[in-house]
């Protein structure tokens, strides 16, 4: 923050010196470079509604939402950063060049704030700094081009102050109504405020119904999503063949989410065989067997950060097995059922238990549970859970987990809104040491997961391009791989 000397430069321990001629030489003949004057976020136009709604809900309080830090992968070395999605949500600004900056409503009196955005402008090229080509962290040549101050109200529409200034304004008196801090995401600024967290859950409920442009966003993530599920099965040859076969499909569709989107929306679960009963199995290092199946679960990321979340169980062979087949087919059944309980004014977990009547129904028919699937589903029961552990859906949006901060009687608890968007996915996942599986079933891991909006007249599939089907998979995947 502010300092009466200039902040030391992010140096690396193999950087070579710089000799005072070299300094000199640095700081002279640079053409200017300014972004197109008709550059702006994505999103712009929807992005004042957004702050509006936030700022109504805090009358005469100071807010602050931070983007973030960067955080160390190894030694000298940063993961790729990400705004936080609040950040994100009220800004329209993306990128890793975010690092540090945050976004302040300051109230203007009792009933409305102006948002002010405090960043670490573009580093000068005057030879008054060094840190455009020295800084590994934030110098231009190492990490990439920023906005200066005068950019970035233009892009975003916001009052725009050097981050130097924040922690004076934080640190000074405060307003007669407080200060409420996203907390927990910037560690700087909660060192100066010492708050608690006063903004995750309002800010979650307050995304929980996308509008029109989001929902375009996330039709384009699932979009892209598709193609890398298409990648994939046309990559199954090569990857059967490689000692690490999952990581070859993870690599695949990694490359498609890069070269779509920002990347991937969370780490992608490429699972075959028993892997597949691991929920959030993420090592990928595991051969293909062609007799077995394998659960893909993957989304891309847009570059406005919105992700899909759309899970496939493909057969390896191109075929279902019969007993992959029942597995499967039982699956799409409780998917079904789930799917058709989507509705406006619908309790959130309706879906849910809509489809895990029907799993427990199937587990019992098959002579798994010995009991009846009415006292299996019971609340003082919930024996079926044993092969679906998991919740069957969640949230969709700028995170995979969306809105995860909101209050249960608003969310888990609550009813269904136009223009919310969520996925279903119940699975069962049999496990190879479990004794209460006939030895057929044992090892057999099946989730299948759509994206859905919520309309006027019940729930409108995004990811109906991708087969759901047994016969449909079957042709698409002979279709694809020729």
């Amino acid at each position: 923050m502010t300092s009466s000397q200039p902040a030391p430069l992010n140096t690396g321990s193999h950087d070579l010196p710089v000799s005072p001629a070299l300094a000199t030489f640095m700081g002279t003949a640079w053409t200017a470079t300014p972004i197109p004057a008709t550059d702006r976020v994505a999103g712009h136009d929807v992005m004042p509604a957004r702050r509006a709604k936030l700022s109504a809900a805090f009358p005469g309080e100071r807010l602050v939402v931070p983007a973030g830090q960067l955080k160390v992968r190894s030694n000298d070395c940063d993961y790729r950063f990400r705004p936080h999605s609040a950040f994100t949500w009220l800004t329209g600004l993306t990128g890793e060049d975010q690092v540090g900056h945050v976004l302040v409503l300051e109230p203007t009196g009792s009933e409305s704030h102006e948002p002010v955005l405090y960043l670490r402008p573009r580093s000068p090229r005057d030879g008054s700094s060094a840190e455009f080509y020295r800084d590994r962290r934030y110098g231009e040549f190492w990490v990439g081009r920023r906005p200066d101050l005068t950019e970035a109200a233009q892009l975003t529409g916001l009052r725009v102050e050097h981050l130097d200034g924040l922690e004076k304004l934080l640190t000074a008196s405060q307003p007669s109504g407080g200060v409420r801090l996203l907390a927990g995401v910037d560690p700087l600024v909660d060192s100066l405020l010492q708050l608690t967290d006063g903004l995750s859950t309002v800010l979650s409920e307050l995304r929980l119904v996308k509008d029109a442009w989001e929902v375009e966003q996330l039709q384009l993530a699932v979009d892209h999503t598709t193609l890398g599920f298409e990648d994939v099965v046309r990559a199954l040859p090569a990857a059967l063949r490689h000692p690490r076969g999952e990581r070859w499909i993870e690599g695949v569709f990694n490359l498609r989410a890069r070269a779509e989107g920002n990347g991937t929306g969370y780490e992608t679960i490429a699972a075959s065989g028993a892997h597949a009963d691991v929920l959030h199995w993420i090592r990928n290092d595991g051969a293909l067997d062609p007799s077995q199946l394998l659960l893909l679960d993957a989304g891309v990321e847009t570059d406005t950060l919105y992700t899909a979340d759309i899970t496939r169980t493909l057969p390896l062979s191109g075929t279902f097995s019969p007993v992959q087949r029942d597995v499967y087919e039982l699956v799409l059944a409780a998917q079904d059922a789930g799917i058709a309980a989507l509705r406006p004014g619908a309790s959130f977990r309706d879906f849910h238990r809509a489809g895990m009547r029907v799993i427990a129904e199937g587990l019992a028919d098959w002579g798994v549970l010995r009991i009846s699937a009415e006292e299996a589903i019971r609340e003082d029961s919930g024996l079926y859970r044993r092969y679906t552990l998991c919740s069957s859906g969640h949230m969709l949006g700028l995170d995979v987990h969306d809105c995860a901060k909101a209050r249960s009687e608003t969310y888990l608890d609550g009813v269904l809104e136009v223009g919310q968007v969520l996925t279903v996915e119940p699975g069962l996942y049999l496990q190879p040491d479990d004794e209460t599986l006939p030895l057929e079933l044992r090892g057999i891991g099946v989730r299948i997961e759509d994206d859905l909006v919520i309309t006027e007249d019940g729930a409108r599939l995004m990811s109906g391009a991708l087969p759901r089907t047994v016969a449909g998979i079957e042709e698409w995947m002979g279709r694809l791989l020729g």
